[in-house]
């Protein structure tokens, strides 16, 4: 139960931290969601670095990457709202911001979650 309720605490934390990035970064004249790529490439940078730690002679006890982990960047990063926005830009014809915002996503996520794991080397 308790492992539950670290995921539970850390997920809503992460959410809310993620609509708050989202609220002001998120803007429909650029294009581009910004918001939701920052808390997509930070959540990226934080797991890779929490999973590193924890990796690296168990720094971080098991709860504590329930907590932030799972829970935190879980609930702070979203492939959902991602895919939407993806339709959306498709949807309206804005083919170049597609392209730029999912291969950025992609891209600068995976390199993120490699920097994270190698801060922590």
């Amino acid at each position: 139960m308790k492992q539950i309720f670290l995921v539970f605490i850390g997920g809503g934390t992460g959410s809310i931290a993620r609509y708050l990035i989202s609220k002001y970064l998120n803007n429909s004249s650029t294009g581009i969601p910004y918001g939701t790529l920052t808390a997509n490439v930070l959540g990226c940078l934080l797991i890779g670095i929490i999973l590193g730690l924890s990796l690296k002679n168990n720094i971080i006890s098991q709860n504590t990457v329930l907590l932030l982990a799972t829970g935190f960047c879980g609930g702070f990063t979203t492939f959902s709202t991602f895919a939407y926005e993806n339709h959306v830009l498709l949807k309206s014809g804005d083919f170049i911001n597609f392209i730029l915002y999912a291969i950025a996503s992609l891209v600068i996520g995976l390199l993120f979650v490699f920097l994270g794991m190698f801060i922590t080397k």
